[in-house]
């Protein structure tokens, strides 16, 4: 097996590289309106909101920011396959302008941007970001009544291109090899994360880690696994360091992203050589974590009666019986883009 992956040094305002229906998942991160550290680049992109942020229009610089952030989406609706999925990663920000403090909705925003754009809203998720909660007290503090509550989640948003759901082949292997195991399922669509923990950049340069902002690997790859099947294409228009590419690869899948800041690409570039042994753990958790489940159900009198095709362990239901894992081999690094190639796990 191999995958591809490009990344494209441009505004993602223009997907103009890639083709209609080119890409079968989005997983993205964008910058967040009203956080300030996101001012000067929304600044860059459409000067009145500047101009907005200098006279405290706050109203109309959250609406000029996302004005801009609507042309991305837009053009997902192009780029996505019908019944594709996208996952938008954000986070609603706090302000005070004109000496008044308020909540900016982000989440809410872009949800109707979404299904303006004919998108169909599925089940969000929450995932709860602990490294907000340093500030608890905002306001009054221990006095009431004019204290203010503490952003500690963020929202992942869920939307389907289209009303139809994605078909395929009723036999299609690399589907079912895709599968993920019952108790993952359990996990991972529930509506609220609780288990994945937030995450500093380690990057290089402090300038860069100032203007960074990426997820923990967790979330790009569990939305890779949960939305996609093995040799599908993830889109990020909003790549920054990296990390949605970094999880197509260690999950088998190609990837596009679109990134303005080249130092970043850079950052990438990088990490490459420890993706192979990255890769490896990543599959040997999730493997030994099976295993684990297994053990504690026997222990328990409730042996799995389902044997996987590939491996020595029993599974739950005869859907994840094809389950096939790969781990990255190789990494070949041309001028415009990565080829990697894989090796399946095997028994021992």
């Amino acid at each position: 097996m191999e995958t591809y992956h490009h990344v494209f040094a441009a505004d993602s305002r223009s997907l103009d590289q890639l083709e209609d229906d080119s890409v079968e998942l989005v997983v993205t991160s964008p910058p967040y309106p009203m956080i300030e550290m996101w001012d000067d680049l929304f600044g860059s992109l459409n000067s009145d909101i500047e101009s907005h942020l200098e006279n405290s229009q706050g109203q109309a610089a959250f609406e000029a920011m996302h004005t801009e952030l609507d042309k991305v989406w837009e053009e997902l609706s192009r780029v996505l396959v019908d019944g594709g999925i996208a996952c938008i990663n954000i986070g609603d920000a706090t302000r005070k302008v004109d000496n008044s403090f308020r909540v900016y909705q982000n989440h809410s925003r872009i949800i109707d941007a979404f299904e303006a754009y004919g998108f169909e809203p599925l089940p969000e998720i929450l995932w709860r970001k602990p490294v907000n909660s340093g500030a608890k007290f905002m306001g009054s503090g221990m006095i009431p009544p004019n204290a203010y509550v503490t952003l500690e989640h963020e929202y992942i948003l869920i939307f389907r291109n289209g009303k139809q759901r994605r078909t395929f082949q009723s036999e299609s292997e690399r589907r079912y090899n895709s599968a993920y195991f019952w108790e993952e399922r359990n996990n991972w669509f529930s509506d609220v994360w609780t288990d994945i923990k937030g995450e500093i950049q380690q990057l290089e340069h402090d300038e860069l880690r100032n203007r960074s902002a990426a997820y923990p690997f967790e979330i790009p790859y569990r939305l890779i696994n949960m939305y996609s099947v093995y040799g599908d294409t993830v889109l990020d228009p909003f790549w920054g360091t990296g990390t949605t590419s970094l999880a197509a690869i260690i999950a088998g899948r190609n990837s596009v992203g679109f990134e303005i800041e080249n130092e970043f690409i850079q950052v990438f570039a990088d990490r490459i050589e420890k993706i192979p042994a990255f890769s490896k753990n990543v599959v040997e958790t999730r493997l030994e974590n099976h295993r684990e489940f297994v053990q504690e159900k026997h222990r328990s009198g409730d042996d799995l009666k389902y044997e996987a095709e590939h491996y020595n362990f029993p599974v739950t239901t005869k859907q994840e019986q094809p389950i096939q894992f790969y781990t990255v081999a190789d990494i070949d690094d041309t001028d415009d883009r990565y080829q990697v190639s894989y090796q399946p796990v095997r028994e021992s």
